[in-house]
């Protein structure tokens, strides 16, 4: 069996550039939240600044903290790291609007000049109306999912830290993508029925259900890699498979479920009261554009 690296140990050079990384994001998050705050009638809640926080103390703690020491010797923690960095991290950093943040938090100099310049490109909006798009948000998160827990791909990245590296960022990548169409942080605009929104996350659950399946009612452990691993806690490899695959299946269908109820009470108390308004879940572009002079454009 070939030696397994690991890349996050919660020591060592990744572990502390993702700590300095994710320390930076949250500092720059709290500098644009307090400047809001005092200078503007629709500041950022509380709550999000919260959601925001957490988010990216669950990505610490997925890929850079001492937990993530185990995911080479457990499929469970393997599975706590996906779970995290895909349905949990993911749709708290869009519940924080983080873009509004993140842009008042920033040089303002920096954000006119640069930023400013690039989210007005007509090239750059083009591809930021194609990312947004349902289908290809559900499309990649299932490519990363089901992508990087075949065989092959997932002791590929169990043996090279290069190759780790890149799936926890297809894993937090995806996440973001797939969120993006559920939540709508500004500058998100929905250019989509609001009911397919549920259809696209009971049509989500139904990759989750059958990689579980198979991972809780398989009679022989998928990953080889598991087999000559020390054997924390006492698991056996394939009871460490069952139980990874019970924790995928119960917290996404929990999650889901959870998040498709709050998209349906918050659609049916918009089209009581307005008649079938559409929904927005995030203040619309207006907003920033009659507050700030320089009319960022980024949507």
């Amino acid at each position: 069996m070939p030696h397994l690296h690991h890349v996050a140990s919660g020591s060592g050079w990744f572990a502390v550039s993702l700590t300095v990384i994710i320390v930076f994001a949250a500092l720059v998050y709290l500098r644009g939240w307090l400047r809001r705050r005092s200078t503007s009638s629709n500041a950022i809640s509380f709550w999000r600044a919260g959601s925001f926080l957490l988010g990216l103390f669950l990505i610490w703690v997925a890929v850079a903290s001492p937990l993530a020491a185990l995911d080479h010797a457990l499929l469970t923690v393997h599975m706590v790291q996906h779970l995290l960095l895909m349905t949990l991290a993911a749709p708290l950093i869009w519940l924080g609007a983080p873009l509004m943040a993140l842009l008042h938090g920033l040089p303002q100099q920096f954000v006119h000049a640069v930023l400013g310049s690039m989210f007005r490109w007509p090239p750059v909006q083009r591809l930021g109306r194609a990312l947004a798009q349902p289908a290809f948000c559900w499309l990649a998160a299932f490519v990363a999912l089901m992508g990087w827990h075949i065989p092959a791909a997932f002791t590929l990245g169990l043996q090279s830290e290069a190759w780790h590296a890149v799936e926890q960022a297809s894993f937090l990548g995806t996440g973001l993508l797939f969120w993006w169409p559920v939540i709508q942080p500004w500058p998100s605009v929905a250019r989509w029925p609001e009911w397919s929104i549920l259809l696209y996350l009971f049509l989500a659950t139904l990759p989750c259900d059958i990689l579980a399946g198979l991972l809780v009612f398989g009679d022989r452990v998928v990953y080889s890699a598991y087999l000559s691993s020390s054997r924390p806690f006492g698991l056996s490899a394939l009871e460490d498979q069952q139980c990874a695959g019970a924790l995928m299946w119960t917290c996404v269908t929990v999650i889901y479920l959870v998040a498709g109820t709050i998209f349906t009470a918050r659609l049916l108390s918009v089209q009581s009261c307005r008649g079938g308004g559409r929904l927005q879940l995030e203040s619309p572009v207006s907003v920033v554009r009659q507050e700030d002079p320089q009319n960022l454009e980024v949507a």
